[in-house]
Order: structure tokens, then sequence, then C-alpha cells
């Protein structure tokens, strides 16, 4: 803790939201506060930080120094390959929420950029698109990072790349898998997927896959394998010996405990919020965060509305008119905090999904990720703990996932 940290400030105030949720939960059966509960933890913070003689313009200077001194990771920004030519690319300010211009302005480090397949035919025509696709997107990312722009960003492999390439002063760009899908039948597409530069990889997305039922079968109780297929349980070991982190975010709750009872190694969630909060089966209910938390995993909270506001969820969802309430930073750092109450500080991280259906109001692009950092200093947040929230967390289970696999290679 930094001498300019809020020393007097209990968690049990920095955090009066997601404990507010937590005993309406558990009191009532309900999954959130009111709305009325977020700014009492911000107005506690501003009072103590009063009473210690800090004024709100030293509280974003001390914010500024935090977010320029960590190493701010967004693990999940969805792309278009359009965007990756010699004429149109990420070294212009595109009307997209992730570009090199706006990473530089809101100076985020580290974007993961994903290889993205939607869910279509388990068959051979199927697989064989999907991983046309795929290749396509991998080869998009190199072709920006090792000939558009190879001074300007540098692609990470290892968290010791990420450090180093920042420390160039280069933006950095990794490479997540979200849908196993294009690996199709043949195993050994995840070591090629890998060696392509691939470092995270779920087994399924808005659909079940080949390896894995996916979240959008809860609904209706509509599943196809019970959790993991036979070859979803073989992928799962593949990920473990080439050191491809196994991410939870789309998947089946079963399948997601199966990978839990199979993996080696620590998992993400890489981009989930919480479902105690936001009732999205695309968020994670406490046993599986408790369940993630002793297997050494992180969840990258998400910036999207509907998963982090629970009004906005239940607008959309029942189709209401007029305009749905918006989500807001206050809004993800509360899902923040109650998954810090319930985890623990280094099981948690942050994620935008941008450009794939993310974006707040406050951090709806890039150029505003020091927003995300302002409001974690507002509520108390250390600088040591602001930088494992930002990366450190992701990192360490990155790095302990490529120890697992030497291991399992050796």
């Amino acid at each position: 803790m930094t001498t300019h940290s809020l020393l007097s400030l209990p968690s049990e105030l920095r955090r009066a939201p997601a404990l507010c949720a937590m005993l309406v939960a558990s009191t009532f059966g309900l999954t959130a506060c009111t709305e009325q509960s977020a700014p009492a933890s911000n107005d506690q913070a501003a009072a103590t930080a009063a009473e210690i003689g800090e004024t709100e313009a030293q509280l974003i200077e001390r914010a500024r120094g935090i977010h320029d001194r960590v190493i701010t990771i967004d693990t999940h920004a969805d792309i278009n390959t359009g965007n990756f030519t010699e004429t149109v690319n990420y070294t212009m300010n595109l009307d997209t929420q992730v570009n090199l211009v706006k990473m530089a302005a809101g100076r985020l480090d580290v974007a993961w950029f994903i290889v993205y397949t939607g869910q279509s035919t388990l068959d051979e025509e199927g697989y064989a698109a999907a991983y046309a696709n795929a290749i396509d997107k991998f080869d998009a990312i190199h072709r920006l990072a090792e000939v558009i722009a190879p001074d300007e960003i540098g692609i990470a492999y290892t968290s010791d790349d990420v450090r180093r390439l920042a420390s160039e002063g280069k933006q950095v760009a990794m490479i997540g898998i979200e849908n196993a899908y294009p690996v199709g039948l043949e195993l050994s597409n995840i070591k090629d997927f890998h060696d392509r530069g691939g470092r995270y990889m779920s087994l399924a997305h808005n659909g079940h896959s080949q390896f894995a039922d996916s979240n959008t079968g809860e609904n209706d109780n509509d599943y196809l394998h019970g959790g993991l297929s036979d070859l979803g349980r073989q992928a799962v070991a593949e990920m473990n010996k080439w050191g491809i982190v196994i991410d939870v975010s789309h998947p089946s709750k079963d399948a997601i405990m199966q990978m839990l009872e199979l993996t080696q190694a620590p998992l993400i969630a890489s981009h989930s919020s919480a479902r105690a909060l936001t009732n999205h089966t695309r968020n994670l209910d406490d046993e599986m965060l408790l369940a993630i938390r002793d297997n050494g995993g992180v969840v990258q909270t998400v910036a999207f509305g509907s998963y982090i506001n629970e009004e906005r969820r239940v607008h959309l969802a029942e189709k209401r008119e007029g305009e749905a309430p918006d989500a807001t930073v206050a809004d993800l750092v509360d899902h923040i905090d109650y998954m810090v109450d319930l985890i623990g500080i280094d099981h948690v991280g942050i994620s935008s999904d941008f450009d794939g259906g993310g974006g707040i109001s406050g951090w709806n692009d890039a150029s505003e990720t020091f927003n995300v950092t302002l409001e974690l200093v507002r509520r108390g947040y250390t600088e040591d703990e602001i930088d494992k929230l930002w990366g450190g967390n992701l990192l360490r289970v990155l790095d302990e996932v490529q120890a697992v696999a030497a291991e399992l290679q050796g």
C-alpha cells in the first residue's frame, strides 16, 4: 500500500454495494441491491479522502499515477479482419472500440484480440469453414503486429513478453480463441492454434459444440452432452499439455464444473461477471466462482451492459418499451467488489468485450480505460490490488498454465 492509499477505509465500506447484494440475496432471495446502494460506497470513499486531506484533483492525480504504472490488460476484444489490411487498420482511429489510437489515449497496454467463430453445424463442412475463419483471424493479428505496425505493437506469448513490450513503449496484442469449434475433430489443431499464438480457448460459444454444451441451453434445459463430450475431455488434456488456458465464459455450468475437475492447471473466465448480482446465464454463480478460486483461476469481470446491470438485463429480456437503463463503470466495479469479497483479490480481473457487444457508460471504448482505474481508486483499492485486477492475476495464471505444460511435455 502506498503512502497515499486510503488506509483508514475499511473494506466493508469501500465495497458496500457487494455486501448489500449478498445481504439482500441471502435474506430475501433477491439477486441485487437497488440502484441507490452504489453511490454510497463512492460517498464514503470521498468522505474518507477528505478526512485525510485529499482533494478531488489529488485523488484523480493519484489514480492517473497508478494507471500509468500498472500494466492494463483487457482479455477480450473482438476483431473484424477487414480492419487489418494495409489500407484500413488499427493504426488509424477507426470507428471501432479498440484500435491503437484509442488504446494509447486510454493507456490500455494489452488487448487480447479474439479469434471468434460462431457455432454452426457439427459436420465436415462446418468444421472446414470454421477452421478457415479462425486462420483468417490469426493471420490478421500477425499481419498487424509483424507487417503493418511492428514498431507500435507486438504479440506476447508469455508474461515476460508482455512486460518486455510494455517496457519498450509498445502496445501489446495477445490472442484468445472464442469457441474451439474450428478445431473440428482433429485434436492436433489445438497445438497448431497454440503455435499460431493462441493462449486461451473456450470449448463452446452460443450453441453446443463438438466439445461442450453451451450456457445457451439453460433456459430450455436443452443440452447435447450433459457437460463435456468425450472429445471435450480429451481437449482439456491437450490444452493443459500445450499451454493454452482453458476459458469457461461460454460453456454450460455442468461443462464448467467438469473442466474444473479435469484440468491440471488454473483456468479463467475471460469475460464473465457475477450471477448473484445480474441473473444472466453468461454469468457465474457462487458455486462456480468458489470452484474457480479453489482451482487458482481468475474471473475477468466484463463491461457488457446486460451482464452487469440487472435492470438493463430484465428490460432487454422482456423487450420492454423505451430505453433500457444504462450500465456504468460503477456497475462493473460492483461486480468486481462482489467477487473480490467472495473469492479474493487474487482471482478477479477485468475485460471489456469491446467490438463484440461490450461497452458501458464511462468505458465505452479503449480511450476511456482510465475511468475504471479511477473508480477502483475511489473505492479504496490500493495500487497493488489494482495491479492484480488489471492484469497481474491473469499473467500469474498464464505462467502457471505454461509451467504445467512444460512438465507434461517433459
